[in-house]
């Protein structure tokens, strides 16, 4: 009897408390439906889990922490930054996110919210600002053919030219040692002010390379950079910035304007600041200041620094040399170089970069508008004299404010 009690239990899926029949026991969830409704029900399930089988997959694959080689023409975005609820400001991000998702490398709630993906860029770029090595660090669904489903879905002035896997806790930005910008400009820039200048004819002379290179090493090194961005003073430690070097390359003809490019190698750069730093070699080379307002500049007193345009700045590459160090060669993962993206990165330039700068400078003449407006600024005023200057006037900010955050980090 005890035997054929268990054996009863197990029949009925379960145990049952003792001398209840076991038709009275409790039927498992769905046994009164009719063999109709359990075969809808089952059909049910197995569409939806067919319909799924994709997204299931991805879902399945693993997240892992990359980084992305970016490049991108910014001409017609608000910046590189995405802005969260204003979608009357296009930004590279905003079309970034959207080919990832569309791609499958995120889900899209991780667009919605990139908190949920670990996302950092490694440079802040401003409105109309491009990149030739813009790094970001994300982690996603190591898919197939990963770069190319990425940039099938982004227009062809953004491209994603390498990945690489980097360790979990990695943050672009804060990984990065130090950032070169690149600044092409018309070398008609550099002309005397009392020269009769023809912007296609211009040819720089040697000797005037050598004078603006000259100036340029003047900023290597650690120097108080108060005087070369806005809101900061003289006191703020975070005001001295490291320097490691600049230089301006040999000219070239484009378009039939000749231009040249100063590139700047630093640790970290405050808003503004790599444009001033050139729109004040600019009025010493063309003769509206002396040499030494360089040196002054880094003192305490506060000295008119006038900021060159924002057209044909480039955020050329960025570097993780501790980084490398460390983990480039621990057996896991690969330094953060790409040489052998090199020639991709030297098309993209040729096709989108420099075509924008060199046609939007020759219909807008930015550089030469701002050319006529270095002899308003007073590069030998003191403090005081300055301030009298400007007690009495509505708008006392000599820099003025565009919001341009390009340079900064």
């Amino acid at each position: 009897m005890l035997a054929l009690r268990w054996g009863l239990r197990a029949a009925s899926g379960g145990f049952r408390p003792r001398n209840v029949p076991l038709a009275m026991a409790k039927r498992p969830s769905g046994a009164g439906e009719g063999p109709e409704e359990n075969g809808q029900q089952a059909k049910r399930l197995k569409g939806t889990a067919g319909e799924g089988d994709a997204e299931g997959q991805n879902k399945r694959t693993p997240k892992r922490k990359i980084v992305l080689l970016m490049a991108y023409s910014g001409k017609g975005y608000h910046g590189m930054q995405r802005n969260l609820g204003s979608s009357q400001f296009k930004t590279i991000e905003d079309d970034l996110v959207s080919a990832l998702v569309r791609s499958g490398c995120i889900p899209e709630n991780h667009g919605e919210d990139m908190k949920k993906m670990s996302f950092q860029r490694c440079a802040r770029t401003d409105k109309g600002v491009s990149a030739a090595g813009q790094i970001v660090s994300l982690k996603v669904r190591l898919i197939d053919d990963i770069l190319e489903k990425i940039n099938n879905h982004l227009p062809s002035h953004i491209r994603i030219l390498g990945l690489k896997r980097v360790t979990g806790g990695f943050n672009s930005k804060n990984k990065c040692d130090a950032r070169t910008y690149a600044y092409m400009l018309p070398t008609f820039a550099f002309a005397h002010k009392d020269h009769d200048v023809q912007e296609e004819a211009h040819r720089l002379s040697r000797e005037t390379l050598e004078k603006v290179n000259s100036l340029l090493a003047r900023y290597k090194g650690t120097h108080n950079f108060h005087n070369f961005t806005s809101q900061k003073g003289p006191k703020d430690p975070s005001a001295r910035r490291y320097i490691m070097e600049m230089y301006c390359g040999e000219p070239f003809v484009r378009e039939g304007i000749e231009f040249a490019v100063i590139k700047v190698k630093g640790q970290s750069f405050m808003m503004h600041q790599i444009r001033k730093m050139i729109g004040l070699v600019i009025a010493i080379v063309k003769g509206y200041a002396p040499e030494s307002i360089i040196e002054r500049s880094w003192g305490e007193e506060k000295v008119d620094v006038p900021k060159a345009p924002g057209l044909g700045l480039v955020l050329e590459r960025v570097h993780f040399e501790k980084y490398n160090r460390r983990f480039g060669n621990d057996g896991l993962h690969e330094p953060l170089e790409w040489e052998e993206e090199e020639e991709k990165i030297a098309v993209f330039k040729e096709q989108y970069i420099y075509p924008t700068i060199i046609n939007t400078e020759r219909e807008e003449k930015s550089m030469m508008s701002w050319l006529n407006t270095l002899s308003i600024h007073d590069f030998n005023s003191s403090t005081a004299e300055m301030e009298a200057n400007n007690k009495n006037s509505k708008n006392s900010d000599v820099e003025g404010s565009d919001g341009c955050n390009d340079d900064s980090d």
